[in-house]
Formats: C-alpha cells, structure tokens, sequence
C-alpha cells in the first residue's frame, strides 16, 4: 500500500516537472520571439558607423544600445542560425527603428551606407582637358597638374572607350575629347582618377543609346572609333546652331575624300594655353600634326570633349557637295555653305556685308 502511494507520489512529480518544462519552452519560445520582434517604429533615423573588421556581436551590441533591436544577444544568434553576419560591409547607415532584422541583415550585406553629399559640377560641351582641370580645381581645390598628369599617365580607367585611344605619341591630352560634358557629383575625396573614369563611363553610357548599328556605320566609312570622336570634337568647336552639325560633318568628310587640308581655326586654337580672340597668318603657320592648314587629314586626336549631338553628326553627316563655309557676320553664329571656291568666295563678300 505504502509503495502504491509512493508511486502516486513520482508520478504527479514527474507530471509536474513535464509540465514545469513546458511552460518554461513556451516562456523562452514566446521570449525568443517578442526579442526577434522589430522594435516600435519611429520617423527619426539613428545613424550606426560600422568599422572594418567590427564583429557581428559589437554591431549587435550597437544596435541594441541605438534602440534598433531588443535584444543583442539574440540579434547575435539569430545571425548564426540564418548564417549570416560575415559579409557586412563597414561605413556609416542610416536605419529606422522599426525596420525588421532581416532587412538590417540585408542593408548590411547590401552595403547601403549614407551617401556623403557632394558637389556638383558641370563639365561644358567642349571643354579641353585643359580647361576640365581648371573647373575642377576651382570647385574641388585638386591641383591642376596633378588632374592633366593623371589624365596623361593613369593605365587602370575601367570605360570602355578608354580602350579605344591609341598609343600614339603624338596626342597632346591622351584623354582629350572622352571626358563626357556633363553634371557630376563628387565628395572632396574623390581622387583625379575616379574623376576621369566617371567621365569616360559617362560617354560610354551615351553611346549605349545610339542605333545598335552605328559602329558598323563606322566600319562601312573606314573610320575608327577614335577617328569619329575627332570628327566629333571639330564640329564641337566649329558649330553653335543645332541644325548645321550634320552639315559641317558632311564637309569635313567630303574635304577628307579629295585630300583637301580642313582649314579649321579650332584645330590651330587647340596650340594655345587659351584660345586667342583674332587668329594672324604666323599663327596659321605653326608647325603641328593639329595644324590642319598645314597638314591633310585628321589631326592626331579630338581638341575637346563633343556633346552627344556632335558624336552622331560625326556618325551621320548631311550627304551634300559642300566643301565650304564660312561664318556669317550678322550675330547668328550660322555659316553659308559652298560647293565650290567661287561660291565661297561670294559667300565670304556676303558676309562682310553685315554689320
């Protein structure tokens, strides 16, 4: 009788230590759960720096001490159970009180830090890498010699045009002509060399947008990318009204086919540190490749950056028999346009007939 109650006895203490268990799963689940849980939310951002090579445990420590999760030491195994944690990329995150753990894991592996505010900066259509330099060093103090040697001598630029420059000892900027003009925005960190390659990426993205024929348009004139970016660049400096592009493209290339010199001013300005306001005859006669009085042909490489507008008038010049124009005198910045010398030349008197 005695052991029957003693047995009594175990068994509703063994049923009581079960259901002590039980209940103590169910409080740790439940707890487990209401740790794992996001925070209240909040429109105010609280900022976390991360440093390279912090651990998973010190950012969970950082976050909790932020008011971002509740608990660190369950942030920290919750990143063991998904296997996460090694790939967090360090610098500084904004992030909402409220947001869940998964996307503080995937902003972290993401590396979706605070973009630092920069300074924008426009690039003119036809600027020089030159003149480039100089814009840049008024905005962001980098030295001008400095950018022009980087520009003259940096091998690891990742655009794709940058490939397509020649190795010819005669280009006086190597980078002349695919520094895309265009607004840029950069921190005052930014080295020269991710300054250039931007710009280059830049062009690189412009040209994505043509017909996906234009490089065998290239190909069927015999002209190569870095010939066209030439084209280009002279009838950046040569034309102010939208219409005649394609018109002095088509005379450059029809000069090109007689072999007749391109007599363009902008190649002989191309010399000098700044362009001159008047050019003389001794100026013409300067001996260099980009002399194109002098010499037939292109000149070595482009004399400034073209706009888009520019690089397709160079792609798809006006099919016409001009090999002539000259500026108009009346304000417009337009040119009369001459299939032959005599027409020029009545051209040239018409003109000066303006005030």
């Amino acid at each position: 009788m005695e052991d029957k109650k003693q047995m009594t006895t175990k068994s509703k203490l063994v049923i009581a230590i079960f259901i002590f268990l039980i209940a103590a799963g169910s409080a740790a689940v439940l707890f487990v759960r209401q740790t794992l849980q996001p925070v209240p939310s909040s429109p105010e951002p609280h900022r976390i720096t991360i440093a390279p090579g912090t651990g998973s445990a010190k950012i969970a420590a950082m976050l909790e001490q932020a008011g971002l999760i509740r608990n660190a030491q369950a942030f920290t195994y919750y990143l063991k159970w998904k296997e996460q944690g090694s790939k967090f990329q360090a610098g500084e995150y904004e992030l909402q009180p409220g947001m869940t753990l998964d996307e503080i894991i995937a902003a972290f592996n993401q590396g979706l830090v605070v973009k630092e505010e920069g300074t924008k900066v426009t690039i003119p259509e036809g600027f020089t890498v030159r003149q480039t330099a100089d814009k840049i060093h008024q905005q962001f103090g980098v030295d001008p010699a400095v950018f022009l040697q980087t520009a003259q001598q940096y091998r690891q630029f990742t655009a794709k045009s940058f490939a397509q420059i020649p190795n010819d000892a005669q280009l006086k900027n190597r980078l002349e002509g695919y520094l895309f003009p265009e607004t840029y925005e950069w921190t005052p960190d930014t080295k020269p060399e991710d300054m250039l390659d931007r710009m280059m990426l830049e062009l690189d993205k412009k040209l994505e947008s043509l017909p996906a024929s234009w490089q065998q348009t290239l190909a069927d004139r015999k002209l190569t990318f870095h010939q066209m970016m030439t084209v280009a660049s002279l009838i950046e400096r040569e034309v102010a009204v939208e219409e005649e592009r394609t018109l002095v493209s088509g005379v450059i290339y029809n000069r090109l086919k007689k072999g007749m010199p391109l007599q363009i001013d902008a190649t002989v300005q191309y010399l000098f540190d700044k362009p001159k306001d008047r050019l003389f005859e001794k100026d013409l006669q300067l001996e260099s490749p980009y002399n194109t009085y002098l010499h037939t042909g292109l000149p070595p490489g482009p004399i400034a950056s073209p706009s888009f507008a520019s690089i397709q008038a160079a792609i798809y010049p006006a099919e016409t028999k001009y090999l002539f124009y000259v500026t108009k005198k009346d304000g417009s910045k337009g040119h009369l346009f001459a299939e032959t010398y005599e027409q020029h030349q009545q051209n040239i008197a018409a003109s000066k007939k303006n005030p």
